[in-house]
């Protein structure tokens, strides 16, 4: 059972919904993944726009990789709208894709060779190419194509999931990142981490311009910057600078991440995301 926390004030405005464990929260997100994929497929359906497509953005990481696990396994392997989603990455380490840290061998792993994901539809960054500079350049184009039509110039994800780091960091943009200053470009080079290695990451803008972002926020070593991102102490460091204008910001935990916040009693039915019968996230 999730209990939900909605707040007001400074930084990102959205609820926070609890859950007991780890597997319990990468069942959430898996549930509010496809709830969010199955809404917009309605809606397309409803357009007769189906081949416009879903766009999600993806993240690295192990509660990510839970989650992408979930979803390649029943009750949404087989209920998922496969052919209708597209799947980009969030960031990427400059490394090669059979790196152990690379978060697309992780994604491929986890989501692409276990789900009927359709050829053509995971759009890595390639990091094959001379630097993350021309990387960001050519993964920028790759966003371009596929999104004809932005939102203040910027694309329009339908859903991205993006986790937080201990330092407040979420995708590759961490704290005093030139990256974070950046305005106009949709990705960009970025360097962070321990030991910080260079990366390429999708910009600000481009997070703040989503129909949905999911944060997906595990272990005690989180509790203190979950509570600061969602009291608003926190208004200076990257995850607190996530705030879609036109789009719905949720931030998922397991107990032991959401230890220093204060839980309110669920919401009613149907909120969750799950299939029926399955319970929800919220």
């Amino acid at each position: 059972m999730a209990g939900a926390v909605s707040r007001e004030g400074e930084g990102p405005t959205g609820r926070l919904f609890v859950l007991s464990s780890p597997e319990e929260l990468a069942k959430a997100a898996a549930g509010r993944l496809w709830g969010i994929a199955r809404e917009r497929a309605m809606a397309l359906d409803r357009s007769g726009k189906r081949g416009k497509g879903i766009c999600v953005a993806l993240s690295g990481g192990e509660t990510p990789r839970r989650t992408l696990a979930v979803l390649s396994s029943e009750p949404y392997r087989s209920r998922f709208p496969w052919d209708l989603v597209h799947f980009y990455q969030v960031d990427e380490r400059w490394v090669s894709p059979d790196d152990p840290s690379s978060n697309q061998r992780m994604q491929r792993e986890a989501l692409v060779s276990r789900a009927p994901v359709p050829p053509g539809h995971f759009h890595p960054v390639d990091t094959s190419l001379s630097d993350p500079r021309e990387g960001a350049r050519r993964y920028e184009e790759t966003l371009r194509r596929a999104f004809r039509e932005g939102t203040g110039g910027f694309p329009r994800f339908d859903a991205i999931l993006l986790g937080l780091g201990a330092d407040g960091h979420t995708a590759s943009l961490f704290p005093g990142s030139p990256a974070l200053r950046e305005e106009a470009a949709w990705v960009a080079p970025a360097e962070g981490g321990t030991p910080p290695v260079p990366r390429v990451t999708l910009t600000l803008p481009v997070l703040n311009a989503a129909s949905h972002v999911i944060f997906l926020v595990s272990g005690t070593g989180k509790a203190r910057v979950l509570e600061e991102v969602l009291s608003g102490r926190g208004a200076a460091l990257p995850a607190s600078r996530v705030s879609p204008r036109r789009g719905k910001i949720t931030f998922l935990a397991d107990a032991g991440a959401a230890r220093r916040m204060h839980a309110k009693p669920p919401p009613g039915p149907g909120t969750g995301g799950e299939p029926e019968g399955k319970g929800g996230a919220g």
